[in-house]
Formats: structure tokens, C-alpha cells, sequence
């Protein structure tokens, strides 16, 4: 009860007591951030798991698969841009919503390293201060590594433990040599944005060294191969070991895309040609 005056007089009243204050809210704590070290090791399984680790992994069960079965690993075959319809148009769009979906880690690999002042991918080895050199080292980088190629696979054949490669499985198309190129130009791309320029930016913030980088992502670029064998997997990785060794050196990527893009083009595009002129050789 409270007293209270009104006009002079002493009136008695029944107020009803102030409500008691409600009691504050405590904020949940914010979910703490994941460390320095810890997110870029997120961020490496987060790339990885979006492009060629998941292309590893299902390698492994395939050659896997393959040794198992009773016929050898060299009586085998693996082939690459198949078709994915009878019906061309459909064919064609199919092919290229593939390519785009393909180039989407590389996307986020540029927008991960972009760096606000020019050059914007020089975390990549990425820039056009070089074209002519750029382009006159890929080239050369082509030709060696695509002589070599040939020879570890037809080693590998003879050995039996590579199996036969189709390179082509499309059919005969106005549209089939482009798409060869583009799918050429996407594996330049994906492979050595991905292996060699983010996971050696990648690797050195984590203070891994240069040699266990060029070897470990060489190793990953061989298994990720390893559906077509052995022989496959042993060239990939010396392949792995020539384009980490020139990187590590020149921290350069221009090269090595292009080297990449040409060989596979040289492969896709003139796989027909080289099955009919030599079959002994690619059967």
C-alpha cells in the first residue's frame, strides 16, 4: 500500500507495485573462428573436395576396381570425352554445361587469391607482363613433356599396367574439334590453377617447405590419373615434379597452362588421326 496526496488531502490507495525489471539477456557466445592454420586446411579440403581430390579418391576405386576384375590391367580401357546423348544438340549442351561446372573450383580458387591491386592473380603466377616468353616456354614445355608422354605410355602398355585410352569418344560433329579444345583449355586450366598455383599459396602460408610441395602435389596429380593405370600415374607425377621444379623457380603459371592446354589439344584433337595411322600402337 502507498500513501499518496492529492489536493492537499491524504488519500489511501491500493497501487499495485512496479513490475520487478526483467532480467537482461545474456548473448549467446559467437561461435569462435576457426585459426589462421586451421581455416586455410579447410579451405585447401573445402577446393580439393570441390574439384580433384574428389577425381582422386574415385581414381583410386577405379584402378582398384580394374586390378580386381580377371582381365589384366592392360587389356583394359579408360575413355575420356565420351559422349552423353544420341541426339547432337543435346550432346553439345551437355558437353559444355559439364566444361563450365568443371571451371567453377578454378573460379573460386582466382576469387580465394584475388588481390585488390594489380597484378590480381599474382598470387597464382598469373599476369600478362610476359606474353611472348610465356607463350615460347609453354610451347617448348609442350613439345618435351608431350614426347615424353607418349613414350612412359607406350611403356606402360607394353608392361601392362596402362590401360588403353580413348581419347575421343565423341562422334563426328561441326561442334566436336571446339569442344576438344575447350575440354584441352579446361584441363590446363583446372589442373595447374588448382595443383601448382593455389596449393603452392596454399602450402607455404601453412610453412610447408618447397621440395615436400613439389612432391606431394606431384604425387596428387599422378593419382588423380591412376584410372588409367600405372603407367599414367608415373608420368603424371614427373610431369608434376618438371612444372613444380619451374614454379618454384620462376613463379610463373602462363607457361604451364599453356604447355598443359597444348598437349591435351595435341591428344583429344589428333587421337583419331594417330589411332587409324598407327592402331598397333593404341590399341
Amino acid at each position: 500500500m502507498i500513501r499518496t496526496f492529492i489536493s492537499g488531502r491524504r488519500i489511501i490507495a491500493d497501487v499495485p507495485p512496479s513490475p520487478p525489471p526483467l532480467p537482461r539477456e545474456t548473448a549467446a557466445p559467437a561461435p569462435s573462428a576457426p585459426s589462421g592454420r586451421g581455416r586455410i586446411r579447410a579451405e585447401i579440403a573445402i577446393v580439393l573436395g570441390l574439384s580433384l581430390g574428389t577425381s582422386a579418391v574415385a581414381a583410386i576405386v577405379q584402378l582398384i576396381d580394374l586390378s580386381t576384375r580377371s582381365a589384366p590391367l592392360g587389356h583394359q580401357s579408360a575413355a575420356l570425352n565420351t559422349s552423353d546423348s544420341t541426339r547432337p544438340v543435346f550432346d553439345l549442351l551437355y558437353q559444355l554445361i559439364d566444361l563450365g561446372a568443371q571451371l567453377v573450383p578454378v573460379a573460386l580458387v582466382c576469387f580465394l587469391l584475388w588481390r585488390a591491386t594489380a597484378p590480381h592473380l599474382g598470387a597464382l603466377g598469373i599476369d600478362a607482363r610476359r606474353p611472348v616468353r610465356d607463350a615460347a616456354l609453354g610451347i617448348l614445355l609442350a613439345l618435351v613433356i608431350g614426347i615424353g608422354g607418349i613414350g612412359v605410355y607406350l611403356g606402360g602398355r607394353a608392361l601392362g599396367v596402362t590401360v588403353a585410352v580413348s581419347a575421343n569418344g565423341l562422334g563426328s560433329y561441326w561442334w566436336t574439334v571446339p569442344v576438344l579444345l575447350l575440354s584441352a583449355l579446361r584441363a590446363g586450366l583446372q589442373e595447374e590453377v588448382i595443383v601448382v598455383g593455389y596449393l603452392f599459396a596454399r602450402l607455404r602460408r601453412l610453412g610447408v617447405g618447397p621440395w615436400p610441395i613439389i612432391v606431394a602435389t606431384s604425387l596428387f596429380r599422378g593419382t588423380y590419373h591412376l584410372y588409367q593405370g600405372w603407367g599414367a600415374f608415373v608420368g603424371n607425377a614427373i610431369m608434376g615434379l618438371i612444372f613444380g621444379t619451374l614454379y618454384q623457380r620462376y613463379g610463373r603459371l602462363l607457361p604451364l597452362i599453356i604447355a598443359h592446354t597444348l598437349i591435351d589439344a595435341a591428344i583429344f584433337v589428333g587421337y583419331s588421326w594417330a589411332a587409324a595411322t598407327f592402331p598397333a600402337l593404341l590399341r
